[in-house]
């Protein structure tokens, strides 16, 4: 599987599209309802994976 840079979102980029703050996203991914890989100190997002963790929040609601 390839994947580009523009799959991979920063800790910034997915706190502005949840509208979260920095420590509610890593308490996601510390509890692992959010998928996430780390490159020595560099932590990314597979877009997918924030696309995930919506659906099953609003699976959760229904």
């Amino acid at each position: 599987m390839t994947t580009d840079s523009s799959q991979l979102l920063t800790v910034p980029e997915v706190m502005a599209q949840l509208k979260f703050g920095r420590s509610k996203v890593y308490d996601l991914i510390r509890s692992k309802r959010l998928v996430s890989i780390t490159e020595g100190r560099c932590r990314r997002i597979p877009e997918g994976a924030l696309h995930d963790y919506i659906r099953d929040r609003i699976e959760e609601a229904a």
